[in-house]
Formats: C-alpha cells, structure tokens, sequence
C-alpha cells in the first residue's frame, strides 16, 4: 500500500510538473510579446495616433512589462527606476505568492496600452485571449489570480507616474501661429492641417536631462536669389531627384513613407489611407531583432523597451527642433518660385521640416537594437507587406536608418541637409540611451 501511495504520489508531482511546462511553454514564448506590441501597433494605426503620440503610447506599455521582468528576474535584469531618474521604485512582487512573470508583463503591456490609446478598452478582447491561452495551457488558478493582481499593481503605478510627463497641459496649449514669411513653415496641401503637436518639445523626456540637451545646428538661411546659396541648391536638389526618381528610389519612398494618415484626393472626392507611423515601424524592426536572434522573453522585452525610450526621446528632441527653426518645406518653396505644378513623391506632412523626425528616431532605434542585437546583422524588413509595399534587405539596423533618412528626400518632403544632421542628432540620442541605461546584468 505504501509503495501504491509513493508511486501515485510521484505520478500526480510528474503530471503537475508537465502541466506547468505546457503553460510556461506558451506564456514564456517571446513571439508572444512580438505579437502583443504589434496588437497595440494595430491600435495606434486604426485610431489615427500621430507619430508623436503613438511613441508615447509605445514607451508607457512596454517600461511597464519590463519592471514586471526585472522585479521577476533581478539576477539578470536591473530595474529602470533610478536609471530613468523621475521613474519611482516599482511595487515589489508578494514573496509568499507564484507569480508567471512573463504573463504579469504582458497583461501590464496591455493594461497601460489600453490606458493610453483611445477608444477605451481597446485592447480588451485581446487580454481576454491571453488569459483564456494561459488558462487553456494549464495555468493553476492561484498563480493566474496573483499574476493577474501584480500586473494591475506595476501597470497603474506606471500609470500614475505617466501622468507627470506634461502631456495633458500640452492637450490645451496655444496653436501653432502660422506666419506667412519667407522661409516659415505654413500648412500644405492637400490637407493644410494645422501645426502638430507644437508644444511636444515640452514633454518629459526618458533619458534626455532636457528636449534641448543635444543641439542641432542651426538650418541654412532662407534664400532663393543666390543661386550659389546651400539653400537655394538644397531646394534643387530635392526637385531634381522628384523629378527623375527611380524605381528602387520610388520604393525607397513608399517603404519608409510610414504615413499615419494620408488624405487621397481625386476629382471631388477624397479618401483617408493609414500606414504604421516611423515609431511604429522601429517597434515592427524592434520584433524582427530578436526573432532573428532567437532572445529569449526578457531580452526580448528590454530590447521593445530601450528601442522605444530611444524613440520618445529622439520625438521630443526633434520636435524641439523644429518649432525652433520653422523651417518651411520644399513642396511650399517649389511651388511658390519654381513650378507651381509641382508635387512632391509622397504627402508633405504637417510640422515644420528641419530637421528630419524619421532621420532622427531611426537612427536613435538603429543604435539600441545595434547595442542590442549586434552591428552588421542582416535582415529583411517585410513590415509593409500588408499595405502592399514590398520587403526590403539591410545589411544593419544602421543602413536601414540610413536609407530611412534617405527616402525623405527621394520623396520631396526635406532637404538632404536636414536628413544629415538629424542621422547624427538620433545616433547621439541613441548611443545616449545606451549609455545611460543598462537593463541586462551581464
């Protein structure tokens, strides 16, 4: 009867053991976590989030499943608070309780993904799905209810902490003046929107002491009388790519055009298209990284998380900088001196030009996942595959930021000039993150 007992024993330890593994086997995959911040990248994109906002969007959620993995993991991960100087102690995780840490992350991911985009709660249904996968994998009741608490615990003390970042003051702040002189930005077709965000350069940086601690310098002079001015030979330069571009510059264009919100007008009628936006698509690279380096759930987490730090804060620098110059763009320059018929590639968007946004985060991502993941490390980018664009090959993360710099002046939306400097101004933002923050204890 005891050797019945001891074996019957030993036979329920195996199958809660196995039971355990089948869960872990589902909740710990890494692709998981690709395809949970790719589930908020769907949200960003359908509700119209400029890509300014959409950053900010990126960096609350994914901080907050990295303070779950590092309070799980300390022995590998090290917490941002005191890293990111104003980020409060993270509520430390109930010792007398098991905790899935992997799950807690991704619900926290979820929770504050929910809290900060718009129409509420939209991110419900897909919370639902992951805990009924985690249920349906064999999660005992016990560790589902205390992971299902510590992730609402760490999501709203991320969330209390974000409300001190100045945004709700920018949402009533003064527009942008629009002054028609020569050389300021003015609204341009088709939409003439008004200014975005002008007032973003006001928002609280992650690592940066302040928007303005890596000055750029400053745009070259309005002029369009000196045919030997570099401003003059800027504005021909962009007019005469546009107008002989090719077929591999075309796509260039169209691949990094990463439009939020792009009004299509033909004859009387007029239609609305969407693309992820430059923050969105280095969340999308971001995923590619660590599938192609196989990282495990954590280092899969840090990688989204250092990525999007380096997004929010090269957003606020560049924004800085452009409601400081209020550069005029070269669709308003062309059509006012040189071709009135003229049109650039792809939609001029909304804000000043100099200097680039997407120059500037891209090469601000392209240093954390080089930190990250390695220099050199070639990849194929099909992440606008679903908007019928094809994929396109990068030797590095850093040819990629390259060429995303590029593609703006093949597209007719900014002079090469601002395309240079903002390459420089993001890897500085980038190798800044990197230094500053060190989530993996090695």
């Amino acid at each position: 009867m005891n050797r019945f007992l001891l074996l019957l024993a030993g036979a329920i330890l195996t199958f809660t053991s196995c039971k355990k593994a089948d869960y872990q086997k589902v909740t710990h995959d890494p692709e998981l976590y690709r395809a949970t911040v790719k589930k908020l990248n769907d949200i960003v994109l359908e509700n119209n989030f400029p890509p300014v906002i959409g950053s900010r969007n990126y960096v609350y959620a994914n901080i907050a499943a990295y303070q779950v993995i590092a309070a799980g993991d300390p022995a590998h991960f090290r917490s941002l608070s005191g890293q990111i100087k104003h980020l409060p102690a993270a509520p430390a995780p109930p010792k007398d309780k098991v905790i899935d840490f992997q799950f807690a992350s991704l619900l926290s991911f979820c929770f504050v993904g929910n809290a900060v985009t718009f129409p509420e709660g939209s991110m419900s249904t897909y919370v639902d799905e992951l805990k009924q996968k985690a249920k349906d994998a064999g999660m005992p009741s016990d560790v589902f209810e205390n992971t299902v608490a510590y992730s609402d615990t760490v999501a709203k003390y991320i969330m209390k902490w974000s409300k001190k970042d100045h945004y709700a003051q920018t949402r009533s702040a003064s527009k942008y003046t629009v002054t028609r002189k020569d050389g300021r930005w003015i609204p341009t077709p088709p939409m003439y929107a008004q200014a975005l965000e002008p007032h973003w350069g006001e928002i609280r940086p992650m690592v940066l002491d302040s928007a303005s601690q890596i000055a750029a310098p400053e745009p070259p002079p309005y002029n369009m009388t000196d045919k030997n001015s570099v401003f003059y030979k800027s504005v021909i330069e962009v007019k005469t790519l546009v107008d002989s571009l090719s077929a591999e510059q075309k796509h260039m264009a169209d691949f990094w055009d990463d439009n939020a919100f792009k009004l299509n007008v033909i004859g009387h009628a007029s239609f609305a298209t969407k693309k992820f936006s430059p923050g969105g698509h280095w969340m999308n690279i971001a995923g590619v990284g660590s599938a192609l380096k196989k990282a495990d759930f954590g280092t899969t987490v840090a990688a989204y998380t250092e990525t999007s730090i380096a997004l929010f804060d090269a957003f606020i620098n560049c924004w800085y900088v452009k409601y400081k110059s209020n550069s005029v763009r070269p669709e308003t320059v062309i059509t006012k001196v040189l071709n009135s018929e003229w049109r650039p590639y792809i939609q001029t968007p909304p804000f000043p030009e100099y200097i680039s946004g997407h120059a500037v985060i891209s090469a601000a991502a392209a240093e954390v996942l080089t930190h990250d993941f390695g220099d050199n490390i070639a990849y194929t980018d099909s992440s606008e595959s679903e908007f019928g664009i094809a994929p396109r090959k990068f030797t590095s993360f850093r040819a990629a930021a390259e060429e995303a710099a590029m593609s703006r002046v093949y597209g007719g939306i900014h002079y090469k000039i601002a395309c240079d400097v903002g390459n420089v101004q993001g890897r500085k933002i980038g190798q800044l993150v990197n230094e500053k923050l060190q989530l993996k204890i090695k």
